[in-house]
């Protein structure tokens, strides 16, 4: 049983696979609530899928990019998944599983592009050819300065439609289709660890330096 989820978006997905076909998925109900959500829908789809947690005999976790503190959520609650079950952690790029779903589905025909939202204005973008295969990025970049009449999935043309005119589905990464591609052994796959592509907004105060210093 692959335990499969992903939280570099605004929202948090969750699926398990038996190794034939998806048996249960859940995606958050509201945005931004990863350290709220992730634990608590895990449950629930084990719940459904009638899995208990000490079946599950792998991890499938999206690395992003993303932004600093939902990634972070996921990537930690992996590992540590992994470590406790003695389980492999398989890290999928994000973008990537988009990717596949937008070839899986129909959804577009030749070259194409996957913007997320970066915020700060700006989203994380990768190209890739007609077969799927990512043929630069990710980055991180300004929406005009990516700007391309190519279709485009993620959410990045649900915000910028100026900059990516031809949105395509889907605009959100699944979980199950996550635990697809790791299964299948199409998508490369990485170690668990995150793909912020910049400094998180948060940082450590410098220590403040002594009198006389």
């Amino acid at each position: 049983m692959l335990l499969a989820f992903d939280t570099a978006t605004a929202l948090v997905s969750v699926a398990v696979h038996d190794g034939s076909t998806v048996r249960a998925e859940a995606v958050s109900g509201a945005p931004m609530k990863h350290g709220e959500h992730l634990a608590p829908l895990i449950a629930a789809v084990l719940a459904d899928a009638g899995v208990t947690m000490a079946e599950v005999t792998g991890i499938a976790v999206g690395v992003g990019p993303g932004p600093f503190t939902g990634l972070r959520v996921g990537l930690v609650t992996a590992r540590t998944l992994g470590l406790a079950l003695g389980v492999p952690v398989h890290g999928v790029c994000t973008l990537d599983v988009l990717a596949a779903e937008a070839i899986a589905s129909g959804a577009v025909v030749g070259e194409f592009v996957v913007a997320t939202d970066a915020r700060r204005k700006e989203v994380y973008l990768a190209a890739y050819d007609e077969t799927g295969a990512r043929v630069s990025g990710p980055e991180v970049v300004r929406p005009a300065a990516a700007a391309t009449p190519s279709p485009a999935a993620g959410e990045g043309p649900v915000l910028y439609p100026d900059a990516f005119p031809h949105a395509v589905g889907p605009t959100q990464p699944s979980a199950g289709w996550l635990a697809r591609l790791v299964l299948s052994g199409t998508v490369e796959v990485l170690d668990p660890e995150p793909l912020y592509l910049r400094r998180p907004d948060a940082v450590a105060a410098a220590p403040a330096s002594k009198p006389g210093a």
